[in-house]
């Protein structure tokens, strides 16, 4: 089943519209081999990166289809935000820049090389980490993905601890 974090909505149903109008949104992202590729990666705590891309996208759609604003350039942005293929972790002679301001502009070239984008998806995949990037975002779709990438963040971050108090047991419970 696919789903976002903390979402009960199976992404994967035909009989949820939900389900069925996000999909339609990411189909053509979500299917690439590259953006598949992301599953290789991990994120936040035991998350990997496609699902991370998954909960922003979801949670992009969400908060645009209910403002009224443009959803489905947002869900494709939540999609595409951190499409980079390096361990963040790892200080690297490739990047000149801290993570935070660099891997936004990786993310656009390798999104443009995969499929078209508007302004507005462009803007949210360059300005996903404001205020870490000087320049704020210029659409309120791109506010929205930035929103949603900070809390999906928060969410994926605490989730992979709950993973390993789990998987440790009481012990890890009584020294945190």
């Amino acid at each position: 089943m696919l789903k976002a974090i903390g979402s009960k909505v199976n992404l994967m149903c035909n009989e949820t519209y939900l389900a069925v109008e996000f999909m339609d949104c990411i189909k053509d992202v979500y299917d690439n081999e590259k953006v598949k590729k992301l599953d290789n990666w991990e994120q936040h705590n035991h998350t990997s990166r496609l699902q991370h891309s998954i909960n922003v996208a979801y949670y992009s759609y969400i908060i645009c289809k209910k403002m009224g604003w443009d959803y489905r350039s947002a869900a494709r942005a939540g999609m595409l935000h951190d499409l980079f293929f390096y361990d963040w972790r790892k200080p690297s002679s490739l990047r000149t820049c801290n993570h935070a301001a660099w891997h936004p502009l990786v993310a656009l070239d390798n999104a443009k090389k995969i499929t078209e984008l508007n302004e507005i998806e462009e803007d949210a995949i360059k300005k996903h980490m404001w205020p870490c990037t000087v320049v704020p975002p210029k659409y309120k779709e791109s506010y929205a993905v930035t929103l949603a990438d900070k809390l999906c963040a928060v969410i994926e971050f605490f989730d992979g601890i709950v993973f390993v108090r789990k998987l440790l047991g009481s012990r890890v419970e009584s020294s945190i």
